[in-house]
């Protein structure tokens, strides 16, 4: 079996953990799945996602910054819905974009999305009950500490497979 067919063999299992995603108040039908396998040198993610932002303006770009954060909660307060989330999960203290949990953009087509990749950056048990975020905003990939990427418009805590979210 190739390369490729045994990843898309992976995405035909049970993901390792996955983070029920939930937009803000602001973006109620915001909601989807981000899935987490675990691989022998890396970790395949599946993220599919409905109810984002869809920009009607012919340059406006429906790029949204996708990270995972180091808190293990997605309440909030007025100002910030999802402050419990944290920053980005860094653990290893690197600039902006290369934390751990600096993720690629995640496109958005007509209010969807889904993108899947390989990231060598974290393993599943260490982000067992982080945060992950979508944010209002492309990441620019340069601005410290979080890329200008915005709002967070929705949240989930990753959980190993089989476990309430």
């Amino acid at each position: 079996m190739t390369d490729t067919g045994r990843l898309i063999y992976v995405m035909h299992r049970r993901p390792d953990a996955m983070a029920q995603m939930r937009g803000s108040d602001k973006y109620p039908e915001l909601r989807g799945a981000v899935m987490f396998y675990a691989l022998r040198r890396a970790v395949l993610v599946r993220a599919q996602i409905t109810g984002l932002p869809n920009p009607r303006g012919a340059c406006e770009s429906p790029v949204f910054a996708f990270h995972i954060h180091d808190g293990s909660s997605c309440t909030g307060t007025a100002t910030d819905p999802f402050a419990g989330a944290g920053m980005h999960y860094d653990p290893k203290n690197c600039p902006h974009p290369y934390h751990a949990g600096d993720m690629p953009p995640l496109p958005g087509v007509g209010g969807e999305a889904f993108s899947v990749f390989l990231t060598d950056r974290f393993t599943v048990p260490e982000i067992i009950g982080k945060a992950v975020i979508i944010h209002a905003r492309p990441d620019d990939f340069t601005t410290q500490p979080s890329g200008n990427s915005g709002e967070k418009i929705a949240c989930g805590t990753v959980r190993a497979f089989g476990r309430q979210a």
